[in-house]
């Protein structure tokens, strides 16, 4: 799906509504020593049997989140689809 790469959204800050820059949010990498990461390699361990999970189906495409930035006061805030969409791309707006 093709969206603008700035979008007219409510700024928080401005209290008003201005152009905002958007940015696909891409989330950072987990931690290592979290308490659910050390859960997991704990299991691995040992003779833990032979049956495993059934694998899970993941779904093929995820509602689009990017990241808006006020063009004003540098705001930043999220900006979500609720829609799902394989393929997402910013393209500049056609004048």
């Amino acid at each position: 799906m093709n969206l603008p790469k700035s979008v007219k959204d409510y700024c928080k800050k401005c209290n008003k509504h201005t152009e905002h820059k958007l940015k696909l949010f891409k989330a950072g990498s987990p931690r290592a020593l979290a308490q659910g990461n050390r859960k997991n390699v704990a299991k691995k361990k040992g003779y833990k049997g032979k049956y495993q999970f059934p694998a899970t189906i993941k779904k093929q495409n995820k509602k689009g989140c990017f990241l808006a930035e006020c063009s004003v006061c540098k705001a930043k805030h999220y900006f979500v689809i609720p829609k799902r969409m394989k393929k997402i791309e910013l393209v500049a707006k056609a004048a």
